[in-house]
């Protein structure tokens, strides 16, 4: 567990989520890990597992911040689905409609597809090996990109190029495809994908972030591979990746909500590698005791494998995106191209 002054405030959202899931029993603890995702239950577990010697005073901070919280919650979200399904029909049509609630919505009805975001990835890999490639992209498409990006690695090296390749020029799942798909999974889990329309996944977007979580090595490998056969598919998909560098782009206020999520261990490793424009940004977002005591941990840190920074990098990213993804930090600069 990172470590926590004496309020508690210096530990990650996941930490606090933790730290909040174990004050509440086995029975309460488990009924709320069932309505989370499998990398947050994984993320949220780690941190229980890693957790010892929490004071008082952090349990105390931890719940009355969940309480400050609960007490600014409406009833606004509460049977959204059902809401969002109607309000979309009656918009667009029941045709256009429907295209917009498969990207929104999809794998609610895919209980093949679903069971496989629990499953480990080398036995996902072992799992779908052996299918056509077209397959194998469109499940990797399915799977969060961390996710994905584990069982890309765990696939027969000679395969990797060409699924990437799959994923990046996916337009969509056509029902032949969906169905093709599901008679394979249905083996295993008896999962049903009738009922899906074509499904918006896949795509430029979708490989590049495949590839922000592979290891450094393999990921130069890919993509040298890919842009040997496509050069102007490699650029794009390159152009859509966001590396660690690429924080210079983050605004002020999404660097100080970045800084609040991740330990000053992970930090200090990461920067040991960075571009010096990168150090600047960290730095100019945090106090000025904050900043001082991060340039003499620096210092004093010495010399550090490189295969640790990219690691330490690579965990940095995954936070970011994940933040991006629920909208509390733009990776895009600015951050003024709202809609």
């Amino acid at each position: 567990m990172a470590e926590a002054d004496s309020k508690g405030k210096h530990i990650s959202g996941t930490e606090r989520a933790a730290v909040l899931l174990m004050t509440l029993g086995e029975q309460d603890a488990a009924a709320i890990l069932k309505h989370m995702s499998p990398k947050e239950v994984q993320r949220v577990g780690e941190a229980m597992a890693a957790m010892s010697n929490v004071n008082r005073e952090t349990v105390d901070h931890v719940l009355a911040q969940f309480c400050d919280t609960v007490d600014e919650q409406t009833e606004l979200g509460i049977g959204n689905e059902d809401y969002l399904r109607n309000v979309l029909v009656n918009a667009l049509g029941e045709d256009k409609a429907g295209n917009v609630i498969d990207r929104i919505l999809m794998g609610h009805n895919a209980k093949g597809l679903e069971t496989l975001k629990w499953m480990e990835p080398r036995a996902i890999a072992e799992l779908i090996r052996l299918e056509h490639p077209q397959i194998i992209a469109i499940v990797l498409s399915y799977l969060e990109s961390d996710h994905a990006a584990e069982v890309l690695a765990a696939l027969p090296e000679n395969m990797r190029t060409d699924v990437v390749i799959r994923v990046a020029t996916l337009d969509g799942i056509q029902p032949s495809a969906l169905h093709e798909l599901d008679e394979t999974l249905e083996k295993q889990f008896a999962g049903h994908a009738d009922s899906l329309k074509s499904a918006g996944v896949g795509g430029i977007k979708t490989a590049a972030n495949l590839l922000n979580f592979v290891d450094t090595s393999v990921e130069s490998q890919i993509m040298d591979l890919v842009k040997q056969q496509d050069e102007e598919l490699g650029q794009n998909i390159q152009e859509q990746m966001f590396v660690f560098d690429n924080l210079v782009d983050v605004d002020d206020r999404g660097i100080q909500a970045l800084l609040r999520e991740i330990s000053s261990e992970n930090l200090i490793v990461a920067l040991k590698g960075a571009d010096e424009n990168v150090k600047d940004k960290i730095v100019k977002n945090m106090s000025k005791r904050a900043s001082e005591m991060l340039l003499d941990d620096l210092d004093a840190k010495g010399p550090v494998r490189l295969s640790e920074v990219e690691i330490a990098q690579k965990e940095i990213l995954t936070v970011a995106r994940r933040m991006a993804e629920s909208g509390e930090i733009s990776l895009g600069g600015s951050g003024d191209d709202f809609v």
